[in-house]
């Protein structure tokens, strides 16, 4: 089976440079922390790009795809840019995702909006910017979203999100698919709303249905269980209402490698199963092929992306755990703390060196809970080192905070020996820039 790039734990572009120092896009890691400061995301474009072409070969043998990026993974205008380029559209989940990719040059009917609480303000801005689809939660966003577009004399293209029921093996917190979840229509309630858009919600058009199971989805035959429902509920709504629905969006969820033990399948494995899927599910219940959407998110951005930091203190517990701080954290990483993530990291200025110990590395932050990698075997670590931790190019960013007040990290690019700056590292005044002081309060 060929493999993809989300099977890798580092950059595909990572090598051991002539000063004997971790090099990722042709850039010196240590170089790059020494320019840019720490922590610092650096994400490798070769290695974004090589897993975008990943995904258009693996599913080129179906003839009607819609690649679309999920933003929540990580939403800048740069990567953005650099995705359109590559063909995807976005899946996005606010106001501020979709004033994102429509400031980085993204045609906005490759754009679907997400969610389950949409504000009217978001409604309005993904109206008057023309976002193509509206992934439809609940009844209350069928009335609200057909309301706002009456009011501007558009016609919004929907799609009912629904929960399959299925539930695949991954952390709960992150399981969409399974019934007693926050996401989409239960089955038992498709008829209601479809007959709703029919008869009462004229500004409405049905395109077609969406579910999404799950995240760092190691499963296969979830795939094949979630559009055996889409394709069967497509039938049966044809049969009933005769809408002749064509589209379905499966979602995304495939995993990537955070440590050795994680095995990801390929983007090959999963749209084989997904094409094969298609086809017997087609055949069986009798419709024409749907246009399908997928929406990779990790998978795409993640093996590119790395953090690096610098250590600071050290501290040996009695019996007990070597424990070695960084200048960064759960502020900048909050998977640990909050989905028990498990991550690989090497020292960046000494790749080479022989592992001698078994050490914590702990964050900086004020909570006993912030301990970024547990147990992990590394070189002699010293103060000043540059610790490079892999696949951290989802959901780290996106989820990063100003807690203790502290600012959120820089983010570059590298290709071909190039950094360039995507995201300005947060200063002191970027911190204060909207506190507000009453005048009853000021001196």
């Amino acid at each position: 089976m060929q493999i993809s790039t989300n099977q890798s734990i580092s950059p595909v572009t990572t090598e051991i440079n002539k000063e004997g120092n971790l090099s990722i896009g042709g850039c010196d890691l240590v170089g790059l922390a020494k320019k840019y400061e720490t922590p610092l995301y650096v994400l490798d474009e070769t290695t974004l790009r090589s897993i975008c072409k990943d995904y258009k070969e693996a599913f080129s043998p179906y003839k009607n795809v819609n690649m679309m990026y999920a933003s929540k993974a990580l939403c800048t205008i740069a990567t953005s840019a650099i995705l359109a380029e590559e063909g995807f559209g976005f899946d996005v989940v606010s106001a501020g995702e979709i004033y994102t990719v429509y400031n980085a040059g993204v045609d906005m009917k490759k754009v679907l909006f997400n969610g389950n609480n949409k504000s009217v303000s978001e409604i309005n801005l993904a109206l008057e910017l023309g976002v193509g689809r509206f992934s439809v939660d609940n009844f209350l966003e069928l009335a609200l979203l057909n309301e706002l577009a009456k009011s501007k004399n558009k016609i919004a293209e929907i799609l009912l999100r629904i929960t399959p029921g299925i539930e695949c093996h991954t952390h709960e917190y992150i399981q969409t698919g399974h019934l007693d979840s926050k996401f989409g229509f239960d089955l038992t309630q498709i008829d209601d709303a479809v007959s709703l858009i029919l008869d009462e919600y004229s500004n409405l058009k049905l395109k077609g249905l969406h579910a999404h199971i799950g995240s760092q989805i190691f499963e296969t035959k979830v795939y094949h269980d979630e559009i055996e429902i889409l394709v069967k509920e497509l039938a049966r709504l044809d049969e009933k209402f005769g809408l002749q629905l064509d589209e379905i969006n499966i979602g995304g969820g495939l995993g990537v490698k955070y440590t050795d033990k994680d095995c990801p399948p390929s983007t090959y494995e999963i749209a084989g199963i997904i094409i094969e899927s298609l086809n017997n599910s087609v055949k069986k219940y009798g419709i024409d092929f749907p246009t399908l959407f997928i929406e990779p998110g990790r998978s795409i951005i993640s093996t590119s992306g790395v953090t690096l930091y610098t250590i600071g203190s050290s501290k040996q517990v009695p019996n007990g755990k070597k424990y070695f701080a960084i200048d960064g954290g759960m502020a900048d990483n909050a998977r640990p703390s909050m989905y028990q993530a498990e991550y690989t990291a090497s020292v960046a200025n000494k790749p080479d060196a022989e592992i001698s110990q078994c050490v914590t590395i702990a964050g900086r932050f004020c909570e006993s809970g912030d301990v970024l990698i547990q147990n992990i075997k590394l070189p002699n670590l010293e103060e000043g080192d540059i610790l490079c931790v892999y696949n951290t190019g989802a959901y780290n960013y996106s989820m990063a905070s100003n807690y203790n007040r502290v600012q959120k990290p820089a983010m570059v690019l590298v290709n071909n020996s190039q950094s360039d700056i995507i995201i300005e590292r947060e200063t002191l005044d970027d911190l204060i820039s909207h506190d507000r002081i009453p005048d009853r309060l000021k001196k």
